[in-house]
């Protein structure tokens, strides 16, 4: 299948080809003939799978089919500033020759360049809830024109506390107009938010609870103390071309970059704290490869968009399955192979049951590289944690490639239980 089957205009049509799009993902294949035919839709999928494409192009489609206008007439909310840089750098790559104007909205940038930019009319707004309500409050947005509403990542919009604020968007939206809703998972109060908002909508799931195929999934069992020696050991020892690593506060992120850093590493992080020139910074540094690592927290993620990342490596452990699944998936993608590492203590246990129903086997805990034991020796951090009366099995041989590269013996997987 390829994207002829949808009839797009010639400019869209060339802009995929011009820019190496042949044939659509499994979300796009799905749902861009729906939305080109007017219906409310929400569209399940993991990160990676093209979901920005799966909405964009055909909002781009009907615009331009419907001519010019005066107001606004679509309004993409996103959760995070770079998840709406990345929808306004989408837009921009495929509307050349198409006569839209478009402009994104949210906090940390001067608000009257924004207003400036609105006051010269624009068809598309990409906008964060707070910006977007505060200048709608304001008089200097207005939303009565819209005809096309796309909610992206809704579950972390629920996540930030959103919600409130969308229930506000919504009523200064007209009441006919398309919604569209997309989404990593589905929490049950983004189904009450659905089930409100959409008129029988067609619902999209590929698979969006399932990891990558592309991805080899590693555990290393390790005390808390030590998880940053091993980070350090696996960064300086193994094949890691660019890895995002991720962290539970902003704090530990800030902090654990710097640290990298100290180390003669090239690490930065990107948290909610820095302001959103010093966050571009960070995020353009990572993607021209200034920078090989970048820590993150899960929300400061959200819509980081990098090709070629190597390596996830969950410095802490995720909170759900779902939220795994979507780190891991910033990896392996584009049909490329990619590694995520975990870092597993004795608080992660129930999580680790979990994940093993996800991924469909028991965990196999590599070895962990070399970290300074107390006693002046070389020890593992999994020999340091095993807990009093828990026997390892034997060490079994799995190499795994990373990157093309055979892992080293100090690498190869050792199997043993967390006693439970």
């Amino acid at each position: 299948m390829s994207f002829t089957i949808f009839n797009l205009n010639r400019h869209l049509s060339d802009g995929l080809k011009r820019h190496g799009y042949a044939v659509p993902t499994p979300i796009q294949e799905q749902a861009i003939r729906p939305i080109l035919d007017g219906r409310d839709l929400i569209g399940l999928a993991q990160t990676g799978t093209g979901k920005t494409g799966a909405f964009v192009l055909p909002i781009l489609q009907l615009l331009d089919s419907r001519g010019p206008s005066s107001s606004i007439r679509s309004l993409i909310v996103a959760p995070t500033r770079e998840l709406a840089e990345q929808i306004h750098a989408y837009i921009r790559k495929f509307s050349d020759g198409l006569n839209l104007r478009f402009c994104a909205v949210y906090g940390g940038v001067s608000r009257e360049a924004q207003i400036n930019r609105l006051k010269q009319g624009v068809d598309v707004v990409i906008a964060c809830p707070g910006r977007l309500l505060d200048l709608a409050n304001e008089g200097a947005i207005k939303l009565s024109g819209i005809e096309i509403l796309v909610l992206d990542e809704a579950d972390q919009m629920l996540d930030q506390g959103f919600l409130p604020d969308i229930r506000r968007i919504m009523k200064k939206l007209p009441v006919n107009r398309q919604n569209l809703v997309f989404s990593a998972t589905m929490p049950r109060e983004v189904r009450s938010l659905v089930d409100g908002l959409l008129d029988n909508p067609v619902e999209i799931s590929t698979d969006y609870t399932m990891p990558l195929t592309t991805i080899a999934h590693n555990f290393y069992r390790v005390e808390p103390t030590q998880k940053s020696s091993l980070l350090k050991s696996i960064l300086q020892e193994v094949q890691v071309e660019s890895a995002l690593v991720f962290t539970r506060t902003k704090h530990k992120a800030k902090s654990l970059a710097r640290q990298l850093e100290n180390s003669g590493l090239k690490a930065t992080s990107i948290q909610g704290n820095l302001s959103q020139q010093k966050r571009q910074k960070a995020l353009d540094g990572f993607k021209s490869g200034t920078y090989k690592i970048l820590v993150a927290t899960d929300i400061a993620a959200r819509g980081i968009d990098v090709a070629g990342i190597s390596h996830v490596i969950n410095f802490d452990m995720p909170g759900t399955t779902e939220a795994y699944i979507h780190r891991t998936g910033r990896t392996g993608r584009a049909s490329l192979s990619g590694t995520a590492l975990t870092f597993a203590t004795s608080e992660d246990v129930k999580m680790v049951k979990s994940l093993e129903r996800v991924l469909k086997e028991k965990l196999v805990y590599q070895q962990s590289l070399p970290v300074a034991g107390s006693d002046n020796r070389q020890k593992t951090a999994a020999e340091a944690y095993r807990r009093p009366g828990v026997a390892a099995a034997p060490l079994k041989k799995q190499p795994r490639k990373i990157r093309g590269k055979r892992s080293s013996k100090r690498n190869q997987a050792m199997a043993f239980d967390f006693g439970i």
